[in-house]
């Protein structure tokens, strides 16, 4: 059951769990899909957190996350082998029992069989692989299941946090249908623009009163400076401006004028 409440703007958040992204040995893809999906429906991420497998650092992590009213979507270690914490982590943080849940126990099932058809396994649940598989629908007590399109096997979700697997071909499917079916009222909420433009021969110290200014001026827009040491050739700042449409195209016309005034070079981005 959806816990959002549709006519209140909710900050969300991105947790990725996983000593093989914090080791480089594989590389994060999540944050920008999960960048896309979300701009794709007119919401904006505020925040996101890689932390390793350990099940107390996930727990910590967790139980932080569970006291906020934030919407959080959480990819990795929601499998059955040693390494895979999540699951138990959630149930320390909020202090319940873990159980099997029935759905995800009759998904499990109906993916056995489908191993079976194709010649890979059996359907016979009281192997001990099987088993061991089932453990993959064990949730903390009072969640709800998170469909997994790709394989059958669920993610889980609780307290406005979705729980989904690590592999892309997995997560980003949970991802846009819990968007869209849980969160569909938190879409396309505001309008918000982003512009931005390249300064040449101004140094950031400069132009800061400015920025300062804008945020004063307009409470709504947030002014960004990104300083570059010359990837184009020459160092630069790329300056810009966020927000609602209006007030940003008021804040960027200003910021424009006042990047000139301090005799700064423009060039549009």
């Amino acid at each position: 059951m959806n816990n959002a409440t549709p006519n209140v703007t909710r900050k969300v958040r991105l947790i990725v769990i996983g000593d093989e992204i914090l080791s480089g040995r594989r590389q994060d893809k999540h944050l920008s899909k999960f960048i896309e999906l979300l701009s794709q429906r007119g919401m904006y991420l505020v925040g996101a957190e890689f932390i390793s497998d350990d099940r107390d650092t996930i727990a910590a992590t967790l139980a932080r996350s569970f006291a906020t009213e934030d919407v959080v979507f959480s990819c990795g270690g929601i499998g059955a082998t040693p390494d895979d914490q999540t699951r138990q982590a959630a149930a320390q943080a909020l202090g319940v029992d873990l159980v099997l849940h029935p759905e995800a126990k009759r998904l499990i099932t109906e993916r056995c069989a489908d191993n079976e058809r194709r010649g890979q396994g059996s359907a016979d649940m009281t192997l001990p692989e099987n088993q061991q598989r089932l453990q993959m629908g064990v949730f903390p007590a009072g969640a709800e299941i998170v469909p997994n399109a790709y394989n059958k096997i669920p993610g889980f979700f609780i307290k406005d946090h979705t729980f989904m697997p690590g592999f892309p071909v997995m997560a980003w499917p949970m991802m846009e249908w819990t968007l869209d079916t849980r969160y569909a009222a938190l879409q396309h909420k505001s309008r918000r623009v982003e512009h931005s433009f390249l300064v040449f021969n101004l140094p950031e110290s400069r132009i800061t009163p400015a920025l300062e200014e804008i945020e004063r001026r307009w409470p709504g827009v947030k002014a960004v400076s990104l300083p570059s040491m010359g990837g184009t050739g020459r160092p630069h700042i790329d300056l810009g401006v966020k927000g609602e449409p209006e007030a940003a195209a008021q804040a960027l016309s200003y910021l424009r004028d006042e990047v000139a005034r301090a005799g700064g070079e423009l060039t549009p981005s």
